[in-house]
């Protein structure tokens, strides 16, 4: 395990485990958090030997948010910039879980918002409290969140700083399923187990194509999906799915 600004990162096989830790203080993420877990997020996308990167939080919690002080010692510029940094998990080319338990505010939504999956415990509170305090949502929070819910929705949140329990948060789509806390682990490693029998290499050009995609017009959606499936068609996974299929039996995918 290795210790960062106010989180750890832990190797367990082919899944690393980003855990926000910041005991007393909700897991808050400071500044230099942020900028330390966009280089984790490229650290790790270039380790071969990692296939599944999930982010949790520690005691219980994900993150109450980010450290407000903190945005007063960076300039307009730079926290004007703030979600590239943010944006970590989706720039990585490997699925990530975002395992949510207890408070998941401010940067921390943000942050599950650009993971691939997000698996919540019954406790959840999410939320977008920035208006609450003369600011709004500055790591991608307004535009993810209306790309995935509506706008109508979103402005509900974002504008009245509101609180989303479970029921609603699953309803929304801002997460995939919801269980008791003590369900999280064996709902993350099921959802590992069931990516580890798919194809590395489609995982990373479906994840691409869909981020690329979701906001652009029908036709280039479309024609970057033909590229790529292209593309994978001169693979050996691409081949071995096809070959086993027919014989039925399971694929045996490499990532080539």
């Amino acid at each position: 395990m290795t210790e960062h600004e106010g989180f750890t990162v832990a190797r367990d096989g082919a899944v690393a485990t980003i855990t926000l830790d910041v005991p007393g203080k909700l897991n808050r993420v400071s500044m230099a958090a942020r900028d330390q877990l966009s280089a984790v997020f490229t650290e790790l996308d270039a380790d071969e030997a990692v296939r599944f990167v999930v982010l949790t939080g520690a005691g219980g919690q994900f993150t109450a948010g980010g450290d407000i002080a903190g945005f007063l010692e960076r300039s307009p510029w730079q926290v004007s910039q703030l979600a590239r940094n943010v944006a970590a998990p989706e720039r990585c080319s490997k699925p990530v879980i975002a395992r949510l338990e207890g408070y998941v505010f401010g940067v921390g939504l943000e942050l599950a918002l650009a993971c691939d999956f997000r698996l919540a415990a019954y406790d959840i509170q999410l939320g977008l409290p920035e208006v609450t305090l003369g600011m709004i949502p500055g790591s991608g929070g307004t535009q993810r969140l209306v790309r995935l819910i509506g706008l109508g929705r979103a402005k509900d949140i974002v504008m009245r700083g509101r609180r989303v329990l479970a029921d609603e948060a699953l309803a929304l789509g801002l997460v995939g399923a919801i269980m008791p806390a003590d369900g999280l682990d064996a709902a993350v490693g099921g959802l590992v187990d069931e990516l580890s029998r798919h194809s590395p290499l489609a995982l990373a050009m479906a994840k691409r194509v869909l981020n690329a995609a979701y906001d652009g017009p029908l036709h280039l959606g479309l024609e970057l999906e033909g590229l790529a499936y292209g593309l994978l068609r001169q693979t050996h996974d691409f081949r071995e799915g096809v070959e086993a299929f027919g014989e039925k039996r399971p694929p045996e995918f490499t990532g080539d």
